[in-house]
């Protein structure tokens, strides 16, 4: 009897919300879909996060993914990107829990180290790699959505190991592991 699992890998962005779907039949991988939601044309930050919700609530209802990998927002220098980032990172993940499916995100180094073996290696080397992992006939022009795809794949193979990210299965479960957090 064939298992199969489906995982989204977001990428989120404030300007480019890159993702990726993939497929797991009998642990092996498949490609399934990317792409990015373009969000530069919006200057309103509250529409492009009502965008980044609406995408990912529109991508779950479409592919019905079993597991959601996000690409968690690093600290830069600019504590305003950081702040966006983690806005973005939040509304996906909220779109995820809203739906009751387990979230996971992955620090871009280790999302790197999965997919080339070096947490230090560039977006080209990570979407170069993907294509040959997945067959990739092409590769977009911008690779926020090899991001994203490469948060899935990152996620398959961390499967049934002890990650570093943070998973939650819903709303009670963020709650139970955020309980400094949440006003009483």
């Amino acid at each position: 009897m064939a298992t199969e699992k489906i995982i989204l890998g977001v990428d989120p962005g404030t300007t480019i919300m890159g993702f990726g779907i993939i497929k797991i039949v009998n642990k092996k991988m498949e490609f399934v879909q990317m792409n990015e939601l373009l969000l530069n044309k919006y200057k309103d930050p509250y529409v492009k996060l009502k965008l980044i919700f609406e995408r990912t609530i529109e991508l779950i209802d479409t592919y019905h993914p079993d597991e959601i990998a996000l690409e968690a927002p690093f600290f830069g220098k600019n504590v305003q990107s950081m702040l966006k980032l983690g806005r973005a990172q939040g509304v996906a993940m909220a779109a995820g829990l809203s739906r009751e499916i387990p979230v996971t995100e992955y620090l871009p180094k280790k999302i790197k180290m999965a997919i080339t073996g070096n947490g230090n290696a560039s977006k080209e080397q990570v979407a170069l790699m993907l294509k040959s992992l997945l067959n990739l006939k092409t590769l977009p022009k911008n690779l926020d959505a090899t991001d994203g795809l490469a948060a899935a794949v990152c996620h398959f193979y961390n499967s049934g190991k002890i990650v570093g990210g943070k998973s939650y299965s819903g709303w009670a479960s963020f709650v139970k592991q955020n309980e400094k957090r949440v006003k009483k």
